[in-house]
């Protein structure tokens, strides 16, 4: 009962400060500049900054080579939610604008804010090793491929010009850079960050990613109304792929892994499939917003995703411990 309070307490932080902007908004101490500066700075700076303090303080070269093979089962789920997340876009017809979001509330995870607290709670600080290579795999995930979905939806292209010309802003975005910048260091061992201000002022600025896109989640919220939360039909498959079928298809495929001979320590399948199973990216509307997509849609499968959690907790505890 304790672990389930501490699993709840996790997500009810992150309600609570979508809330504080919501109603910061409402009172008006932001005004309308103040969304679109924030998902700036946050996808440009602060993203960058706390994907390159994550992997070095978190991972070693020795982690790298040791869970390489858990890599594999954690890849090969995204891979398989991909493929079925764009059949589902042709079959429902997404439209332009939140085709790239669908996707990736379907496939990728908030890890970090919602996962990690929930790791720790649930299996202590020994799930951390495989904590990291879901991590992992959702960064790679996330950045290399799934911004790329949300950028090439931008219902706006067509009425851009010079679209012939590489954009390499958006090749290589920022995040992304962050996260290949951290692996050479970690490869080549420089300790960057035992030089304490270095360490210091990029944690300062990492951390302010989640704090501030949950803020803008609330602005947002305030901007469209309340009323704007609801169960549309795109929602409601985006909520059924992020919840049933992601953590299904890691299921499957350490079933699967099994049949065929390979072993893997209960507490890491535990792991993976709990990672698999938790709510939605929360820069998802600022990644919309950078793209001109649908934030709307964007903004209302983050805030009902994290509010859906506390009841999916429960239920995948209980169903955990029979894999």
């Amino acid at each position: 009962m304790a672990v389930l309070w501490k699993s709840i307490q996790s997500v009810l932080v992150v309600v609570l400060i979508m809330i504080l902007g919501y109603v910061l908004r409402r009172k008006g101490w932001f005004d309308d500049k103040f969304g679109g500066t924030i998902s700036k700075f946050i996808k440009n700076i602060a993203l960058p900054a706390s994907i390159f303090v994550s992997v070095l303080s978190r991972l070693s070269r020795d982690q790298l080579v040791s869970f390489s093979g858990y890599l594999v089962y954690g890849f090969l789920s995204v891979i398989i939610g991909y493929l079925i997340a764009f059949l589902l876009v042709r079959i429902l017809k997404v439209r332009p604008g939140r085709k790239g979001i669908f996707v990736n509330a379907m496939v990728n995870a908030n890890t970090i804010f919602i996962g990690l607290p929930l790791n720790i709670a649930l299996f202590g600080d020994q799930s951390m090793t495989y904590f990291l290579v879901y991590y992992i795999v959702n960064t790679v995930s996330t950045w290399a491929f799934g911004v790329f979905l949300i950028s090439n939806d931008d219902p706006t292209k067509p009425k851009q010009t010079g679209h012939n010309k590489i954009d390499w802003k958006k090749v290589l975005p920022m995040p992304l850079v962050g996260f290949l910048v951290a692996l050479v260091f970690l490869l080549l061992n420089i300790p960057i960050l035992k030089i304490s201000f270095v360490d210091s002022t990029l944690t300062y600025v990492g951390n302010l990613v989640t704090p501030l896109s949950l803020i803008y989640i609330g602005i947002v919220l305030a901007d469209a109304g309340l009323k704007s939360i609801h169960f549309d039909r795109d929602t409601i498959v985006a909520l059924l792929g992020r919840f049933i079928l992601a953590p299904a298809i890691m299921v499957g495929i350490i079933v699967a892994a099994g049949h065929f001979g390979a072993s893997m320590p209960t507490l890491a399948s535990q792991t993976l499939i709990v990672q698999s199973a938790t709510p939605m990216l929360a820069v998802l509307p600022i990644l919309a917003n950078e793209a001109h997509g649908d934030v709307a849609y964007a903004t209302n499968v983050v805030t009902t995703s994290t509010v859906l959690f506390i009841v999916v907790v429960p239920i995948l505890m209980t169903l955990i411990q029979f894999v």
